[in-house]
Order: structure tokens, then sequence, then C-alpha cells
């Protein structure tokens, strides 16, 4: 492991000479790579000198991991430890729920990513169906999804629905209640002007017998 402490960031174009050698070792499809760019988080140490990259993809409540490698892997692990702390930071501000990887490494496997099962898979979103073999990562990997739960997504699920479900009863409680009072005050205003015409009337046939 190198002696300077590591740092993350997330890629620039002034990355891109690095990348693509990395990309080009990993028989990854440099040109597809190289669009991707933006998804790539950069590890390095106080020198400048680059010491790995992880592309971070996602796509509404999901994450995608993958393209990982390092020039030097004894500098892997401090480098994974950055990126999973770099990774959850950006999962809280994206609402992430579940992370998805078919990288292989024992250190994922620590912290809890398992292999995906038939169930689980279905929620794998379509965009990444054929992701291993758009980037070769299915030659690297072996070709299986591993995942990670970071958040209940059927309780969250099942949690706003009874929040909306209390919403919309809260909803129907105060039309209703705004219906009553404006059939109230269409009432009052229908008796005032029955009332209003009777007097009118009244006052008529009053003037109509004074004038005889």
């Amino acid at each position: 492991m190198t002696e300077d402490p590591l740092r993350t960031r997330r890629a620039t174009l002034d990355d891109l000479d690095a990348l693509k050698s990395l990309w080009a070792s990993m028989r990854l499809p440099v040109d597809e790579m190289e669009k991707r760019l933006t998804e790539f988080q950069i590890a390095e140490d106080a020198t400048g000198r680059f010491a790995g990259a992880l592309g971070l993809q996602i796509v509404r409540q999901h994450a995608l991991l993958h393209s990982e490698e390092y020039p030097n892997f004894a500098d892997a692990d401090a480098a994974r430890e950055l990126f999973w702390e770099r990774i959850q930071k950006l999962a809280a501000t994206h609402g992430i729920f579940r992370l998805w990887t078919q990288e292989r490494s024992r250190y994922w496997s620590r912290l809890g990513f398992l292999p995906a099962d038939a169930e689980t898979l279905a929620r794998l979103p379509d965009e990444w169906k054929k992701f291993g073999d758009q980037l070769g990562a299915s030659e690297r990997s072996g070709g299986g999804w591993f995942t990670l739960e970071l958040k209940n997504e059927a309780a969250i699920n099942a949690a706003l629905e009874n929040k909306l479900a209390g919403f919309m009863a809260d909803e129907k409680k105060s039309v209703e209640e705004v219906s009553a009072r404006v059939k109230q005050v269409t009432t009052f205003i229908t008796i005032a002007c029955f009332g209003i015409f009777f007097i009118c009337l009244a006052l008529a046939f009053w003037l109509f017998l004074h004038r005889r």
C-alpha cells in the first residue's frame, strides 16, 4: 500500500488518459467507457498519482458498482474504503434503496453484498440486464449479480402507501367538510332570497292597497 494517504473524487477529463489505459488493460470497450466518464470515482494520492477507479451508475433508487480496477492492487483496499464512504454519501443523497455489482472482490462481500436470488433479480433495473455483456463484466466477474439492500424497499413503499392513504382520507374529510359548509351557506342564501322575495311581495301588496 502506498505510504501517502489516498483521496477520492469524481473523474474529470484530466483523468481520461489514465482511465483509457486502465480500461484497455481490463479489455473493456474504451469508446463505450469514455461516454460513461462522469460515472467514475477516482482514487489518487496527495501527489496526484492515479491509484484506481470505480464506476457508479444510479438509476432511480438503485446504484451499480462497476468496472473496478487498480494499476497497483496494493492500493486496492485503501481505495475501496474511501470509495465505500463516498458511495454511502451518494446513496443517502440520491435516496438509494439497493446496490448492485458484478465485482467479486471479498471486500464487497464483507460489506454484506450477497448473490442475488431470482426474486431479487426481478428488481434489477432493465438498463442493467445486459450490462455485463456490454462492458465485458461478465468475462471478468463470472456474470453473477451481487446486491446489498440499504433500505427496505417494501417497508418504505408500504409506509408511503399508508401515508398516502392517510393523506387521501384527510383530503376526503376536508372536502366533505367544505361541501357541508357550502351546502349550509347555499341553504342560508336560498332561505334569505325567499325571505327577501316574500318581503318585497308583501311590500308591493301594501303599496297597492294604499294607492287605492
